[in-house]
């Protein structure tokens, strides 16, 4: 954009981007290479970039547009074909129906021309927002190459408004399974299990739909639907999940099946009623590809030899500990695939039962019959089990009967949402269990979270800044390879079409697998509390969440930034 390199760099010291002094040697810079001051800015120097085009937006009196955290709507996409937004470098991110407007992003906001040309080509009246030019090429290969928006909006031809703000098809005069409908629900499914999304979210607003999807841990919003359509969609799903169509004031669960190109997915869904509407959740779960090995899931040396001899003991109990969404499920699943033998009879009670394993006896709770995890678990001891695990404790009935079932020589498994390994010993004690009993069958406890790994296909390696170098150092401590003193390189991906432009492509857990030894039943016993297990525990050999992810970041697995996402604390 034209813009004076004076007019902008002053703003920019006034705002307290910029000192005076960098201000001048930019301008010097910038003359000397014959460059647009904006574009030096963006491409030359160390500042985030959204906060010079905000700038520049501002001194324009124009508007800004982050493309990186808009969603798209199917709608405005479907007026501008894919060569022209190529041929112009442009992104139609949003259409207001009642003003016939479409918002349009653009580099070049001012350009007269293409506001003109694309009011003509469209008949609508356009508005050009000012935009990343980097943010648009992504956008456009998003809106486009992915193949989500034009299906979506080839079956929204019928669910468009007309002039009186009707919808043209009324939704009660088709049947659900042939209407446009079945193919907005397929495609959001199949862009689901494409783009390796873990869950879906549809959430209604005032005057939209929107869909997001979670994609390695980190929820994107990809599309934007006509709020006309959403009873029919939330309709459409009900029926698949054999929920009540007409029940829309009380939450409800359903789960069914999804296959495509010779891929099988198990979507657990649920809903819940909003002020806008009904908002639906629904849970992925592949059935096919089977379960990791603990390998896959990112254990290694000592804490897989730590976590093998552990699960390798006739009784005791073992615990997985972390917030929703760690991975835990997945964990408890890859132990128990490797402890699944024809010899060994291995009983599981699960909420809900999320992937089915052939050979062990999987029983799914349900309180309002009266089979909660206690009761379950009274019943599974008559059931003459090796091993039994239970999803989760959450109570002091729950509690004693694990500690009861480890005493009279079972192998148990559980979860507890604990920050770390050593925590979720006081808390099995807060929770109604004996001291000196914990310190009699508690084998392990482990803690983990889940990093996004970096993309192997736009990986690249970097020096790190000393201080980065000196903060890996101290972490790790003994730790830190020693032949990599000198020489130190991580790794980032720049962002290409396999990873959607992140940088990163699918996950690994970073772990914590405290064992339990004689010193640290001391003090148990005494009651100590978790920081004076940890010490023990670390002068023992306890490899610790965040230095397990630094040392995935020193192997180019994942990033520091990763692994402070997921396990600073």
């Amino acid at each position: 954009m034209n813009i004076a390199p004076k007019v902008l760099l002053k703003k920019l010291v006034d705002k307290k981007i910029l000192t005076q002094e960098d201000a001048d040697h930019y301008e010097v810079q910038c003359l000397q290479k014959n460059s647009l001051i904006d574009d030096f800015l963006i491409n030359q120097i160390k500042i985030d970039k959204n906060l010079i085009l905000k700038t520049i937006a501002e001194i324009k009196g124009i508007e800004f547009i982050d493309l990186s955290n808009a969603p798209l709507d199917s709608q405005a996409i479907s007026y501008i074909s894919e060569s022209i937004t190529r041929r112009y470098q442009i992104v139609p991110y949003k259409y207001d129906p009642k003003e016939s407007c479409l918002y349009v992003a653009s580099a070049d906001p001012d350009n007269l021309f293409l506001i003109d040309f694309l009011e003509k080509k469209t008949g609508k009246k356009i508005k050009l927002i000012l935009a990343d030019k980097n943010e648009i090429k992504k956008t456009i290969n998003l809106a486009y190459s992915q193949g989500l928006s034009p299906e979506v909006n080839e079956a929204l031809q019928d669910y468009y408004l007309d002039s009186d703000n009707k919808k043209i098809v009324n939704f009660q005069d088709v049947s659900l399974n042939e209407a446009p409908i079945a193919k907005i629900v397929a495609t959001i499914l199949e862009f689901a299990v494409k783009g390796r999304a873990s869950d879906i979210h549809i959430e209604p607003e005032e005057n939209r739909t929107k869909v997001r999807y979670r994609i390695d841990g980190i929820l994107q919003e990809k599309l934007s639907l006509p709020k006309t359509i959403h009873e029919a969609l939330v309709s459409r799903i009900k029926i698949l999940s054999e929920m009540k169509i007409d029940e829309k004031r009380i939450p409800q669960d359903g789960r069914f099946n999804y296959s495509i190109d010779n891929e099988e997915v198990d979507l657990r869904v649920s809903t819940l009623p909003t002020i806008n509407g009904e908002k639906v959740v629904m849970r992925l779960l592949k059935k096919t590809g089977g379960i990791p090995s603990l390998t896959e899931l990112g254990l290694r040396g000592l804490q897989l030899k730590d976590l093998e001899n552990s699960i390798l003991k006739p009784y005791g109990i073992i615990l997985i500990t972390g917030p929703t969404g760690s991975g835990k499920t997945t964990t408890l699943y890859s132990i128990l695939s490797k402890l699944n033998k024809p010899g060994v009879n291995i009983v599981t009670l699960e909420d809900p039962v999320e992937y089915q394993i052939p050979g062990i006896n999987q029983v799914q709770i349900n309180p309002q019959a009266g089979l909660t995890f206690a009761t379950g678990l009274r019943a599974f001891l008559r059931q003459d089990p090796n091993i039994i695990l239970v999803g989760e404790i959450r109570d002091k009935e729950t509690t004693q009967l694990a500690i009861q079932a480890a005493l009279t020589g079972h192998l148990v498994f559980s979860t507890l949402h604990t920050n770390d390994s050593a925590t979720a010993i006081p808390r099995l004690i807060d929770l109604g269990a004996e001291p000196f009993l914990v310190s009699s069958v508690l084998n392990a406890s482990v803690a983990q979270r889940i990093v996004r790994k970096v993309c192997p296909y736009c990986k690249y390696t970097y020096q790190p800044d000393n201080l980065i170098i000196e903060n890996i150092k101290a972490v790790l401590s003994d730790l830190f390879p020693k032949s990599l003193d000198k020489k130190l390189s991580l790794s980032k991906g720049k962002g290409c079409h396999e990873c959607n432009q992140t940088g990163y492509l699918g996950r690994i857990a970073i772990f914590e697998v405290l064992k339990v030894t004689p010193s640290i039943n001391k003090l148990i016993i005494q009651h100590q509390s978790a920081k004076e297990i940890e010490n023990t525990a670390k002068k023992e050999g306890l490899i610790t969440m965040k230095q397990d992810g630094y040392l995935k970041v020193i192997d180019g697995i994942t990033t520091i930034e990763e692994v402070l996402r997921v396990a600073e604390v």
